[in-house]
């Protein structure tokens, strides 16, 4: 019953899991379509502003909760842009503040650059000339360092255009043909349509009007079926800009035929609201201007009431002084005044010094008892504006000089860290290499004193060898000369007592006896130094069987002589000594003398105990010492003890030193033979 349970149990949570993976799979879907279908009610014209401001609304709730990735960017760039759509400009701005704070942390160049141009739309828009230079300026280098060709040619027309805008139209025209050039043989037609547009704007302020319409109508030729399907109506505004023209060179009949002509654009008042009533607006002013009643003033008043919901102020403004100028046609001078009035205001308000001059003019004309005062404030502004224009121009300069300057310092100060960092680099190689090459040196000397230290130590062994050797020469020498002195003297003691006792065998009496007695006892003598002369002799013959024991004899006896402690030797006589190489034997010998040294030095010993053993494949050296000990951890650094490790490790053995305070030390060399 309780295994069928939990399988039961088991499939329920696996079912639940996969339902819950698939339930979270299947809300990032809707979400993600959610967020498509917000984004294109938002960008829906049919719909109220009220609808369209709550779906950006609901599309922004989505993306603020998505990860800082390039979608996430992308998404924050079509809320500005429906943002900008609405006119909801502040809303634009914060939106686009925070894509440049998002591009910035992920380094995105491209996104940097981008958000700088909806910046620099920003204060276009709001007027601020130099801000929106800046930002564009900002942007053009940004896209300058990424080789994009088309966003540099857009940013500098959007500065171009800047500058036509504050009046500085050779800077302007300048700029314009700067992108021409750069977008020569490519296929740029948005741009090439709005810089040969803006050349015919140009053209027109200087009033240059056979240039103005021909690039007007060059701009009308580059239109293509992709920029026809785009929101900006470029043929509504070519026409608006013609009819412009015409109107200046006072041909009004073209220009409202111009005019009209923009007006029947598919679309234009739902894609360019502020376009529309332009062409209101221009339209009214060529009807009043060849008398033509029919529309007037509602032409007027639909483009003053279009342009007052989109709170455009210069369109405004000059709606209003059209207005005036409308009733001033129509004797009607009190609304005239009112709304010349209200377009200086406006003006003055604004700080748009164009709109001031145009309406201080048409104040002049309205009321020509206050004719001296406006002349008189209408020059006064107009110098104002002449050093205005001068001054917009030298600060677009200005900004485009410091900014360069800036660029520049960035690249010396780059160019400078980087060669700062190829120097560091450098000198930290030759650091290192010298470094390698000084570490081998003094490997190199240390080991080649290693190499001389074990020859001298070979060189001192073969010498005591060639010492021992020779004193053992000697000794055959002497036990020859002995032996010789035994077969001639002690031999001949014997015979001679032989050949007297033979002698006295013939006598008996007590003479004899004592002599006899005599003999005896010279035959004893003769007895015991044969005994003598046969032990040394054997224990010479011991010695002799290998050197090197020989000369750790010698050692230890040395020690016995000089100091009072109580030595005591032991080496097991399996040893094969000449199975072990020099090597061994030397080091062996270093490390007893080493350890006898410390012991006389320091230990205050009592005993001494040498033992040096075989045990199967390995030899073991013991020096105990019943000393004052001491702490080895604190000695472990001491040249005497590290000198005995060395050996040990030198002989592929181990050394192992146990020391306790008053108790004494005891070393085990152990040596792996094998």
């Amino acid at each position: 019953m309780k295994p069928t349970f939990y399988i039961i149990l088991l499939f329920l949570i696996l079912g639940v899991s996969c339902t819950q993976k698939k339930t979270v799979s299947k809300n990032e879907e809707i979400q993600k379509d959610s967020l498509e279908f917000f984004f294109s009610l938002a960008n829906d014209f049919d719909l109220s502003i009220d609808q369209r401001q709550q779906y950006i609304q609901k599309a922004s709730t989505i993306v603020y909760l998505q990860n800082n990735d390039s979608v996430y960017r992308s998404n924050l760039f079509k809320i500005a842009n429906r943002y900008y759509n609405l006119d909801r400009f502040e809303d634009y701005k914060i939106t686009v503040k925070l894509i440049l704070k998002k591009s910035k942390l992920q380094q995105d160049t491209r996104n940097v650059a981008k958000g700088n141009v909806y910046l620099g739309d920003y204060y276009l828009l709001k007027e601020r000339a130099d801000s929106a230079f800046y930002y564009y300026n900002e942007a053009e280098n940004k896209y300058v360092e990424l080789n994009d060709t088309y966003n540099v040619a857009l940013t500098m027309l959007n500065k171009a255009t800047l500058q036509y805008t504050e009046s500085d139209f050779l800077g302007a025209e300048m700029a314009i043909f700067k992108v021409l050039k750069i977008i020569k043989n490519k296929n740029f037609n948005d741009i090439l349509y709005n810089s040969y547009n803006l050349l015919g704007q140009i053209y027109n302020e200087l009033e240059d009007y056979n240039n103005s319409i021909e690039y007007h109508n060059k701009a009308l030729g580059s239109i293509d079926d992709n920029f026809m399907k785009s929101f900006a109506q470029p043929k509504a505004t070519s026409f608006n800009n013609i009819g412009a023209v015409y109107q200046n060179k006072k041909d009004f009949r073209k220009s409202k035929k111009y005019f009209e002509k923009g007006l029947l654009e598919r679309n234009i008042i739902k894609d360019k609201p502020a376009l529309f009533a332009m062409l209101l607006n221009n339209l009214a002013y060529s009807k009043l201007k060849l008398n033509e009643k029919e529309g007037l003033p509602q032409l007027f008043f639909q483009s003053l009431r279009i342009r007052d919901s989109l709170q455009i102020t210069t369109g405004i403004i000059a709606s209003k002084i059209n207005i005036s100028e409308y009733f001033l046609s129509k004797k009607d001078t009190l609304k005239a005044l009112q709304f010349a009035k209200e377009a200086l205001y406006l003006s003055k308000k604004a700080n748009n010094s164009r709109s001031i001059l145009n309406s201080l003019k048409q104040l002049s004309l309205v009321d020509p008892k206050n004719t001296a005062y406006y002349s008189k404030e209408y020059i006064a502004v107009s110098e104002r504006r002449q050093k205005s224009d001068r001054a917009i121009g030298n600060k677009f300069s200005r900004i485009e000089y410091e900014t360069e300057e800036v660029i520049e310092k960035n690249d010396y100060l780059t160019t400078k860290n980087r060669n700062l960092l190829y120097g560091l680099i450098s000198f930290g190689v030759v650091a290192l290499l010298l470094y390698l090459v000084l570490n081998q040196r003094n490997r190199n000397k240390v080991l080649l004193y290693k190499q001389r230290q074990q020859k001298a130590n070979e060189d001192i062994y073969n010498l005591m060898i060639s010492q021992q050797s020779t004193i053992d020469l000697g000794r055959v020498k002497e036990k020859k000369r002995v032996a010789q002195e035994l077969h001639d003297g002690v031999l001949g003691r014997i015979f001679g007592l032989r050949i007297n006792l033979d002698t006295l065998n013939q006598f008996d009496d007590s003479n004899a006896i004592e002599k006899r007695n005599e003999y005896l006892v010279e035959l004893r003598n003769i007895e015991q130094d044969l005994r003598e002369i046969s032990h040394d002799l054997s224990r010479e013959n011991k010695e002799l069987i290998n050197n090197f024991v020989v000369i750790l004899h010698n050692l230890l006896e040395e020690q016995r002589k000089t100091f009072s402690t109580n030595l005591h030797a032991s080496i097991d006589n399996a040893i094969d000594w000449d199975a072990i190489s020099n090597s061994i034997k030397i080091n062996i010998y270093r490390i007893v003398q080493e350890s006898l040294q410390n012991i006389n030095k320091y230990a205050h010993a009592n005993s001494i105990h040498v033992k040096c053993l075989k045990n199967e494949d390995q030899l073991i050296l013991e020096i105990i010492d019943d000393g004052i000990g001491f702490n080895t951890i604190k000695a472990k650094k001491g040249i005497g003890l590290q000198n005995i490790r060395s050996r040990a490790l030198d002989c592929n053995g181990t050394a192992i030193i146990n020391s306790i305070i008053s108790k004494g030390t005891h070393i085990t060399i152990t040596i792996h033979l094998v």
